[in-house]
């Protein structure tokens, strides 16, 4: 500083003047932004404050220290500009959850019954509310409910229907019949047992979709699926025990199952399934070629649930799904996919294709997958196969197991032959049922006749329907268990049939046309 007064002092006025003016000049003056005043209305209280123009609605709420919570929102909202005089609201938002338990009558239904006489009446069960716990979401603001929406339903006991059973006209004779004979009619499950007329509601939620209805190995057991009627859920897979009266249904907490799910033999309360992923396009799911197996209580807790396959592409056409099937002493496992048959090692996670199959083009949301079927021996492997030449040509074919050779047993039966060996590995002859299509070259529409072989393709014979009668829909043919006489299980219009082996004699067992699924162990 004393450097610059002395040359200060050695400078002219004028040199001097110049000096502070190009100094002044350097220096910005800012004018003062104007003030505006601003009111906060907080839920009934009243808040002023001044704040210079350009300040945001979030910066004159932080100034007032109003903090707010996750779902509060302000008017006009936190990011706007206030440029004059101004209000803001503040508007306090709170989320509220009440529960209220609300009672569902029971169904009544009526059951059509050949072996009553026409117009008696049975109670077979009586009628029961159920009860659901219903959560409601209420959203108030400023202390005043502006929504209400069904957050959650929770079924606390599930209704239980009346089932009235009514006699009809043309009773039909009661048929002695061994083992535990299971239906699926009206989405419920029932039972025969003993006897025809003896029939008894095992499952009366009125929703199983018959996709997987299976007994155990030893008749004491029904696995099954139920619909869902939740989102991003199909259905979902029970079991019930029907060695008790009036069973609990146990729910194994597993969803999704659409094509494979079931006992595993040798092995106490044990079952397998695979699984798929739901989807808004169709089919409705994309598979995931998987293979579960699941060990629970007969209280119905769960002990293991471990994945032997993780999910995979599943070869060409491998969105519609795979399909397994476990030899009859459990020790080996095939499958079946719309490309190839094989087996499945599961020490290595590996599927081993034994036979090439040509993939179908059915030109549908849908893909030809062959059923598949062990003999009673676990020697040969039954399946459906078509021709390279014309992939809409099938056979019911045999691969056998000692020679790893697949030989065609009975041509052009149809994509749905569904081949059945009887279960007994002590009968001579092993025989084998499957359908036959009445078109075998329009098998995807044709109607199927029930026919029987011997295992190597002889003695050939059509059973049921007869000659000129309307055919029947595809489905897997059921074995009685080891008896005498051998029955074949079928349903035909609705309704289950019992046809006698060999002589093909049938016998009419229920009239109510509701019939789905069977099983007979």
């Amino acid at each position: 500083m004393s450097t610059t007064l002395r040359t200060l002092k050695l400078t002219s006025p004028i040199t001097a003047f110049l000096w502070l003016l190009a100094f002044s000049a350097c220096t910005v003056f800012l004018p003062s932004r104007p003030a505006i005043n601003v009111t906060v209305e907080d839920n009934g209280q009243r808040h002023q404050i001044t704040v210079p123009v350009g300040t945001t609605v979030q910066t004159v709420i932080d100034r007032l220290n109003l903090p707010l919570g996750v779902l509060d929102r302000t008017e006009p909202p936190t990011f706007t500009v206030l440029n004059r005089d101004s209000r803001i609201t503040i508007i306090r938002v709170k989320e509220v959850f009440e529960t209220e338990e609300v009672v569902v009558p029971f169904e009544q239904q009526v059951v059509r019954n050949e072996s009553l006489s026409e117009g008696e009446t049975r109670l077979v069960q009586p009628g029961e509310n159920g009860l659901q716990q219903i959560t409601y979401r209420r959203l108030l603001e400023n202390g005043k409910e502006v929504a209400r929406t069904i957050f959650k339903v929770e079924t606390i006991r599930e209704p239980r229907p009346e089932i009235v059973m009514v006699g009809v006209q043309s009773p039909l004779t009661p048929l002695d019949l061994p083992g535990s004979l299971v239906y699926l009619a009206g989405g419920n499950a029932w039972l025969i047992r003993e006897n025809s007329a003896n029939r008894y509601p095992i499952v009366t939620t009125g929703d199983l979709d018959g996709r997987v209805f299976t007994l155990s190995p030893d008749g004491k057991w029904l696995l099954y699926t139920r619909q869902s009627n939740t989102s991003n859920e199909i259905n979902t897979l029970w079991v019930v025990n029907l060695t008790i009266e009036h069973p609990q249904p146990i729910n194994l907490k597993v969803s999704n199952v659409v094509h494979y799910a079931e006992w595993v033999p040798g092995a106490s309360l044990t079952i397998a399934y695979s699984t798929v992923e739901p989807r808004n396009a169709p089919p409705g799911w994309q598979a995931n070629n998987d293979f579960y197996r699941l060990s629970f209580s007969p209280e119905g807790r769960i002990l293991k649930n471990e994945k032997l396959i993780d999910a995979n592409a599943g070869g060409i056409y491998g969105w519609w799904g795979t399909t397994f099937a476990w030899a009859p002493d459990g020790n080996a496992l095939a499958y079946a996919r719309p490309d190839s048959v094989g087996l499945v090692n599961l020490k290595e996670q590996t599927f081993e294709p034994r036979f090439s199959l040509q993939p179908l083009e059915t030109g549908g949301n849908w893909a030809w997958v062959p059923s598949i079927a062990w003999s009673a021996d676990g020697r040969f492997l039954y399946t459906s196969t078509n021709s390279e030449s014309d992939p809409q040509v099938f056979s019911l074919s045999a691969l056998s197991l000692t020679y790893d050779l697949m030989m065609d047993v009975v041509k052009n039966t149809g994509m749905f032959a569904n081949p059945t060996p009887i279960p007994d590995n002590q009968h001579f002859p092993q025989w084998v049922a499957y359908l036959q299509a009445l078109f075998p070259t329009q098998s995807e529409s044709s109607r199927y006749r029930l026919a029987l072989i011997d295992r190597d393709g002889s003695d050939q014979r059509i059973l049921f329907p007869p000659e000129g009668s309307i055919g029947l829909e595809p489905q897997r043919p059921v074995w009685s268990p080891p008896s005498s006489p051998q029955w074949i299980g079928i349903i035909y219009q609705g309704n289950l049939w019992l046809v006698e082996v060999p002589s093909g004699q049938a016998r009419q067992i229920t009239g109510d046309g509701l019939i789905r699924r069977i099983d007979w162990k």
